[in-house]
């Protein structure tokens, strides 16, 4: 197995393209939960990370009925990035006051037991703060939203670090 970059800036260019609407290649799974996590794998994919169709704890999309848990699943999709060992793309949790473009922000809202909710990183002021990190989403489409507009209980930030292939 190989380790290759993550190509940020290709990611970058898909969240943009598409925070505001709907790719066709993908389900929309906007009415069965939400598609925050499915638009940050989508994100993911363009920034070259290779599928992983390992059952029951890979990262994959065949169809809308056919994909792994972390495709969709907000605390799936964090221990694949930060546990998976395979195929796939890779990252570990940073300090939220670290984030900078190409990183995903999960949060947790107050009535719900867990990490709930997906945001990609556009862009960052110096210093980092709520208030100027811009992010794009899906379920409540979002494109240079201000994290701060989100009102939240936790919010932890990803880093990827790269692909396995």
């Amino acid at each position: 197995m190989t380790t290759k970059p993550f190509n940020t800036q290709a990611a970058l260019d898909y969240a943009r393209r598409w925070a505001l609407a709907r790719n066709p290649a993908y389900a929309d799974y906007e009415t069965l939960g939400g598609d925050c996590t499915a638009f940050m794998s989508q994100i993911l994919i363009a920034g070259g990370a290779p599928m992983n169709h390992t059952p029951h704890t890979g990262w994959y999309y065949r169809s809308l009925n056919q994909h792994s848990p972390s495709w969709t699943g907000v605390p799936y999709m964090f221990h694949f990035l930060t546990q998976g060992t395979g195929t796939g793309p890779f990252g570990c949790q940073i300090p939220l006051d670290d984030v900078q473009p190409g990183d995903i922000i999960q949060l947790k809202f107050a009535h719900k037991p867990k990490f709930s909710h997906s945001l990609f990183v556009l862009s960052v002021g110096s210093p980092a703060t709520p208030e100027n990190t811009l992010i794009a989403a899906h379920s409540y489409d979002a494109l240079d939203r201000p994290l701060s507009t989100y009102e939240y209980e936790a919010a932890r930030a990803l880093r990827i670090e790269g692909v396995r292939a």
